[in-house]
């Protein structure tokens, strides 16, 4: 979706954007279907190969061939050819089981690559949503920004007023024009800050980056979530602690594998051979044959040096060594939840707060402001008191933006963030 100067654009669109366009989830869905291209059973070794051959050979030589019997026989530019063509079949009917953990093998791997499609979706996602709230975060403090500006425009025609009826001095209305512009300044800087997040939203959707679009006006951040059910599903649907686990089975499918080389491996070959060969010279001027040809091989590891012993330890040691990443990796994520949780529960309360903050700050403007209309408080409880309203909105939209950070940061971990 793009939309056009100024639509609106909610967190959903944008992440149903970045969910078709996004680079890093393109590449990662290609991987996928690597994989899942690669789960077949020729490639486990489970089929047999069917190949054709042709060998052609020719040469001329001088000969020279002396009998038994004492004849002589030469000939110069002697032409020998032959041409051998034909089918061949193999096939490994018994190689230790190491055909099926390999099948095996591939199949897990496959459900690695959707493990890691999912990670890396939600990794997008993540990025896509922080963002999307931060510009809204900046959207909420640039009509702060702008409520100031009116503000220090009023006190400016206020001081000005005053000053030519006598009632004030010139340096009220100098001072009243100072904090203006610095509202001004204040708030084209905030502007630059927020259209640039812009453009970094429209990279991660992979568009337009000039494309322009507003976003919704307020945050609302879940305050229902429980650390024991973010702790259980995190054992569950946490993309990292899937991938360590699912590494593990692969490690023990390629131990089955290593240890296949203690049994024997036994195929069998067939084939139909054509063979037609010519000689100048010799007690056989053609030679023709056809015919089918079949056998069996078998062959067993009798003595390698101790390597298998060792191959066998090495994978015996990367099951251990996976088994305590799943460990790691767990205990990691688990106190990740505990503490984001913890930071979750402050910012639910500082939403609460800061709400009523921006209430009492506005009512102290208003009470500001009217008072300076008639001349009954000075320029610096007039500044002060706009600082405070300006101050306390900024307060409360970071407060609402960390709630809702806060809230996705969990859900990421949990593996349970919907879109």
């Amino acid at each position: 979706m793009i939309c056009s100067a100024q639509d609106l654009l909610t967190v959903e669109d944008a992440v149903e954007t970045a969910l078709k366009n996004n680079y890093d989830i393109k590449i990662s869905a290609n991987d996928l279907k690597i994989d899942q291209q690669n789960v077949s059973l020729a490639n486990a070794g489970l089929l047999p190969s069917l190949s054709g051959t042709l060998n052609q050979n020719n040469n001329i030589q001088y000969s020279k061939q002396v009998r038994t019997d004492g004849t002589v026989q030469e000939l110069n530019n002697a032409r020998n050819n032959s041409l051998t063509y034909g089918v061949n079949l193999g096939w490994t009917i018994f190689d230790g089981f190491k055909m099926f953990a390999r099948y095996d093998q591939l199949k897990t791997l496959q459900k690695l690559g959707e493990t890691e499609l999912k990670y890396t979706v939600l990794t997008s996602v993540n990025d896509v949503m922080n963002t999307y709230f931060n510009i809204v975060q900046q959207q909420q403090m640039l009509k702060a920004l702008d409520t100031a500006i009116v503000i220090s425009k009023q006190r400016v025609t206020t001081a000005d007023n005053r000053f030519k009826i006598g009632k004030a001095a010139k340096l009220e209305v100098l001072n009243a024009q100072v904090d203006l512009n610095t509202d001004q300044t204040n708030f084209l800087r905030q502007k630059e800050l927020y259209e640039n997040t812009k453009t970094y939203l429209n990279q991660l959707m992979a568009r337009d980056l000039t494309a322009k679009f507003v976003v919704v006006d307020s945050v609302i951040a879940d305050d229902k979530l429980q650390l024991v059910d973010l702790l259980n599903l995190s054992g569950q649907q946490n993309p990292q602690i899937q991938i360590a686990m699912i590494n593990k089975r692969v490690a023990e499918l390629n131990l089955k594998q290593v240890k296949s080389s203690r049994y024997p491996q036994i195929g069998v070959t067939t084939g139909y051979l054509f063979s037609d060969s010519e000689s100048s010279l010799g007690f056989a001027k053609t030679n023709n044959s056809r015919g089918l040809n079949y056998g069996v091989s078998a062959s067993i590891n009798i003595f390698d040096g101790f390597l298998q012993r060792r191959n066998e330890n090495i994978a015996k040691l990367q099951i251990e060594s996976n088994e305590v990443i799943i460990k790691q990796q767990t205990q990691a994520v688990s106190s990740q939840l505990i503490s984001a949780f913890r930071t979750y529960m402050t910012n639910i309360e500082l939403v609460q707060l800061e709400a009523k903050n921006v209430q009492i700050a506005q009512q102290n403007l208003d009470i500001t402001m009217e008072k300076y209309r008639i001349g009954t408080i000075t320029t610096l409880e007039v500044r002060t008191a706009q600082l405070n309203y300006v101050n306390a909105i900024a307060r409360n939209s970071t407060a609402q933006y960390n709630a809702k950070i806060s809230e996705i940061n969990l859900k990421v971990l949990a593996g349970n963030l919907t879109f």
